[in-house]
Order: C-alpha cells, then sequence, then structure tokens
C-alpha cells in the first residue's frame, strides 16, 4: 500500500539530504509536515478566511498569520536559522493561495539549512522564551504546534462542510485501494 497525496508543494526531490543520517528524519518531518499543512490551507476559499466556528475561535486567517509568524519566531529567534525581518513573512496578498506560497517559500531555504546541520548544533542549548532547551527539543516543540494549528483547520473544514485531505491515512472523503485504517481491535492487535 502506498500513500498518494492529491498535491505535495514540496516533493521528496526538493527535500535535501542530511548531512548526518542520524538527522534526515528532522528534514523528511518538516518537509512532509509543510506539505501536510498547505494541503489543508488549500482548501479554503478566499470567501472562508473570516470563519470561526465560535465567537472566541480564531479565523482561517487570523491561523494562518499565526502560523507563518510563529515559526519565523521559532526558527529565527529560538533556533538561530536566517529568517527575512518579520515584516516580510506575511503573503502580500491575504488569500489562501497567497499564505500557501508563502508557506512554501519560507520552508524551503530552511531544509537547506537544516540539512547542513551537525550534531553540535542541534543538541546546543539555546534560550526558549524564559527557559533553555537544546535546538532540537524546539524543533521539535515547533513542529507538534503546527500539528496543532493545521488539526484546528482541519476541523473549520469539516465545519464548512468542505472535504478534508489526507494527512496520515485516509480520510472519509480520501482513500486508495489497499487503505487500512486502524478502526479495529483486530487491525490493532496485527503485529
Amino acid at each position: 500500500m502506498s500513500m498518494t497525496y492529491v498535491y505535495t508543494a514540496i516533493p521528496d526531490s526538493r527535500v535535501p539530504k542530511a548531512s548526518s543520517p542520524l538527522f534526515e528524519h528532522l528534514v523528511d518531518t518538516y518537509a512532509g509536515e509543510t506539505n501536510k499543512v498547505i494541503s489543508v490551507w488549500r482548501c479554503f476559499s478566499p470567501e472562508d478566511m473570516a470563519f470561526r466556528p465560535h465567537p472566541r475561535s480564531k479565523t482561517v486567517i487570523e491561523i494562518m498569520k499565526h502560523q507563518l509568524l510563529s515559526e519565523r519566531r521559532f526558527f529565527g529567534e529560538f533556533m538561530g536559522v536566517p529568517e527575512p525581518p518579520a515584516g516580510q513573512v506575511l503573503p502580500a496578498h491575504e488569500t489562501p493561495q497567497g499564505y500557501v506560497a508563502r508557506m512554501k517559500d519560507l520552508a524551503e531555504p530552511r531544509l537547506g539549512f537544516f540539512a547542513t546541520q551537525e550534531e553540535a548544533w542541534w543538541l546546543e542549548q539555546v534560550p526558549f522564551f524564559d527557559v533553555i532547551r537544546q535546538r532540537i527539543w524546539i524543533f521539535w516543540r515547533r513542529l507538534l504546534h503546527t500539528c496543532h494549528h493545521r488539526t484546528q483547520l482541519t476541523m473549520y473544514l469539516r465545519m464548512l462542510n468542505k472535504s478534508v485531505p489526507s494527512s496520515y491515512g485516509p480520510t472519509a472523503d480520501v482513500t486508495w485501494e489497499g487503505a487500512d485504517p486502524t478502526q479495529t481491535v483486530e487491525a490493532a492487535s496485527r503485529k
């Protein structure tokens, strides 16, 4: 069984190999998670950008803005990754397509930077808000934060009665021959 995505913003051929095999998973995972975010963002229309499911919830556009700006902050301020000035992070056109393009444009140079880093750089302790953490810890914290916001917007798609793209396997809207989601005790019992 092979998962096939409808759209891939950053194909495997554009993902650089890490200088150390030990850190290849970091580069591959960042590319994959970026692709998943972009797949979700592409499902929104310009008319959806102001949608919020509750008055205290963020709008679609607010979550997209936060994603781009907070990723820039995590990587630039806390990890020391070369980043554009914060004032240049948001897209010129605040449409889903503008945010998709900007997410991809910001992610690709990071992939190249991450691929060249050695173990000492990843394991170095650096300030993170009011604590000290290894860069690799900050990296994973960032990716988990990204997954959280992608999941928010996945739920927004469902509330807007839109198709939800596949992230890690089949969805109610997307499946393929041979898909084997774990939804039973029998499936979970396989070794």
